[in-house]
Parts: structure tokens; C-alpha cells; sequence
């Protein structure tokens, strides 16, 4: 194990909500641009330098594909991360090489990390759910991605039983923000068979994340739906965090690490 494990909490777009997360032990926090024509939002840099003051890393996701607005993106923000989540499930060749779409995304990648080598980046891999890993080639699209990203993060990709087609996705071309836990039986062979850290995400919530670490043994863990407000409904409420959750959740995931860092005969997180 590590001995800085990555707790990271998504999606926090206020200085305010932040600063209350870094206050209660949170260590990564990441933040979104919803918008590739309303990008330079003053506020969402204003929450990403609150975490960089901190001892903590700032991450930041583009919902948006286009390499030069990206690129005018992270020089406005200048986030620790950027975090690449495009849905690369079903733009895989037959032969098993990677398509042109992905032969252009390593490419961007390569853009930005030529530009600001300074910057470390995040790039989201899709696993199935549960008793479904088989219909996404997770190992096979991570091997394409390695030499060009600094870390991988799990995300849970909807797809059906009948076919390896993806389902419609939370976002259109993006993976992510589900609430649903993927396969861990994949997520733990992604983490053994990477050379790069990978972090575990899709559906982690306080009363999983125990179990999901000692399972899969991630360099992090990574929550977004599972660690937000509900309305009277009990259906979360996007981009407002339940402190009481995340609280619980980094006991919960002190308490695995720990245990997992005496086996390694390490000191406790």
C-alpha cells in the first residue's frame, strides 16, 4: 500500500464546500467543467485554488473532447490533475489495436502532457457491473492508456446482458456518476496487472468502501453519488456534499488501510 492513500470526493464546484471537505481529511478533491463555451468559471477556479493552498491535489474533468479548448482550460485552472473520462468502451478495433478514436485520444493526452508536464493526469477506465466485466475489454483499453496517464480510475460503465453495447450513459460520451459499484473481481485485476496507481470509484459509498479496499487493494478510493445530499425523495443531489458521509466514509477507509498496511508491517494511516 501507499502510505498516502488518495480519498478523493467529486464533484465540488464551491470554495466553500472545499474548504469543509479539506477541514474533515479529504486529501483529493475534483472539481468539473460543465461546459466547453461557458469554461472560465471564476468560481470553480476560485474552489480549485482553495485546494491547492492546501496540502491537498486539486482534479478537474472536461466534459468536452476538443484538445485546443482542454488545453485553454487547464492554463486558466491550472489544476493539479486533469481528469480524461470519455467513454472509451466501444472504440476498440476488432484486432484488439486501438482505433482512431482512441489513437487520438493518446494523442491528447501526449498534447497535454507535452504542455504542462507538471500536471499529472487521471484517465477514467470502464469496467461493467457486476457479473458483466466480460463485456468490456477493461485490461485490453488500460494497456493502451499506460504509457500516457499517471494514474487510472475506475468508473462503472452501464451496459446490458445481451449485448456489449453501452447503454446510454449519466453523460453522453462520459463515463461516470452512476451510484452503481462495478465488478471488483475486475477492478482488483486492473490493480495488479497496472504499473501505474489505480483508484478505485463507480458507486463507493461509506458502507461499501471497507470491504471494496480490502477486496481490490486500490492506491485510492474516489466518491462522487454515494457521498451527496438527498432530497425528501432520498435521490442525490448533485454537487452538494453530506459532510456526515464523508466523515464516515474516511473512517471507514482508515480503518481498511490500516489494516491492510499491518499486513505490509507499515505504520498506520
Amino acid at each position: 500500500m501507499l502510505n498516502s492513500f488518495t480519498i478523493q470526493i467529486y464533484e465540488v464546484q464551491e470554495p466553500a464546500e472545499a474548504q469543509m471537505l479539506l477541514d474533515i481529511g479529504v486529501n483529493y478533491i475534483g472539481s468539473v467543467i460543465l461546459s466547453e463555451h461557458n469554461r472560465n468559471d471564476p468560481l470553480l477556479k476560485q474552489t480549485i485554488n482553495t485546494v491547492k493552498a492546501s496540502k491537498a491535489k486539486s482534479s478537474l474533468i472536461p466534459l468536452f473532447s476538443n484538445i485546443e479548448n482542454i488545453i485553454r482550460a487547464i492554463d486558466y485552472y491550472k489544476p493539479d490533475i486533469i481528469h480524461f473520462c470519455d467513454n472509451i468502451s466501444d472504440t476498440q478495433n476488432p484486432s484488439g489495436k486501438p482505433s482512431h478514436e482512441i489513437e487520438k485520444l493518446i494523442l491528447n493526452q501526449e498534447k497535454v502532457k507535452t504542455k504542462f508536464p507538471e500536471i499529472k493526469i487521471t484517465r477514467s477506465v470502464p469496467i461493467a457491473r457486476p457479473g458483466l466485466a466480460h463485456l468490456v475489454p477493461t485490461i485490453e483499453l488500460a494497456a493502451m492508456f499506460e504509457d500516457v496517464s499517471d494514474c487510472f480510475l475506475t468508473d462503472t460503465l452501464l451496459v446490458s446482458n445481451r449485448n456489449s453495447k453501452p447503454e446510454k450513459q449519466p453523460v453522453t460520451d462520459f463515463v461516470g456518476i452512476t451510484g452503481l459499484v462495478c465488478d471488483w473481481d475486475m477492478a482488483a485485476k486492473l490493480v495488479k496487472s497496472s504499473r501505474i496507481p489505480v483508484i478505485l470509484a463507480g458507486g463507493i459509498s461509506p458502507d461499501n468502501v471497507f470491504e471494496s479496499i480490502l477486496k481490490c487493494k486500490p492506491s485510492g478510493i474516489d466518491s462522487c453519488t454515494n457521498t451527496n445530499m438527498v432530497d425528501a425523495k432520498g435521490s442525490p443531489i448533485r454537487f452538494k456534499k453530506d459532510a456526515n458521509k464523508v466523515k464516515r466514509l474516511i473512517n471507514e477507509v482508515r480503518k481498511a488501510v490500516n489494516i491492510l498496511k499491518r499486513k505490509d508491517n507499515q505504520e498506520d494511516f
